[in-house]
């Protein structure tokens, strides 16, 4: 089982390590959701993370709000990721949409480029499209070789159980062809989540608490 810990300080960082946690999500500012963290923090949290032989997944967004971007915070964000990537990161988060609530396609293939030798993760802007958009995106994906879409099964308000049939569907959708990360797991349920979904990595900020 790989839990992955969402942190935003370096306190946090140390605890979660000590605590089991098997992957980080760094982040900056979880009030507004996560958005990218600062140059200095990656590179320490990555040393930190590297020398405990853990693996660490960075957020590139560069603000709160909705998925959609205009060019200027695109190019922000392709800096951030060849930035990361140049720190020695093992992954990034990221995920763009259209005006219309679709995947913004062009956007993602410019990240997904910029991304080369990382592992990339489609973040819960997943969880803003509809049914029918999100399966066609899990085909979009996979074809463009992401590893894992990370996805609540709803609004973030609701709880985890209430949405395990339609994780179920995105499940049996990407039919192991794409990892679906399950998020807002905590440690209190992780254990019952995965059984239930079959499930080999949970994701969540108190997933080690």
């Amino acid at each position: 089982m790989i839990k992955e810990a969402v942190v935003a300080t370096f306190p946090d960082l140390v605890r979660v390590i000590q605590n089991g946690a098997d992957r980080i999500e760094l982040n900056a500012d979880l009030a507004a959701g996560g958005i990218t963290p600062s140059k200095g923090m990656i590179a320490e949290a990555i040393q930190y993370v590297h020398d405990h032989d853990k693996e660490i997944t960075v957020m590139i967004r560069p603000r709160g709000g909705n998925f959609v971007y205009n060019d200027i915070e695109l190019k922000i964000m392709e800096a951030d990721i060849l930035e990361t990537q140049q720190l020695g990161a093992d992954g990034v988060a990221f995920g763009a949409l259209t005006d219309e609530n679709t995947l913004d396609e062009d956007a993602m293939e410019n990240l997904i480029a910029a991304a080369g030798g990382m592992t990339i993760t489609m973040h819960m802007a997943f969880d803003a499209l509809d049914h029918e958009e999100q399966l066609h995106t899990i085909d979009w994906l996979t074809d463009h070789g992401v590893e894992r879409i990370l996805t609540h099964g709803g609004d973030l308000a609701t709880p985890i159980d209430a949405n395990i049939n339609h994780l179920k569907e995105l499940l049996a959708h990407a039919a192991n062809h794409i990892g679906i990360l399950p998020g807002g797991i905590t440690s209190a349920n992780y254990e019952t989540i995965a059984k239930t979904l079959t499930v080999y990595q949970v994701h969540g900020t108190k997933i080690v608490d």
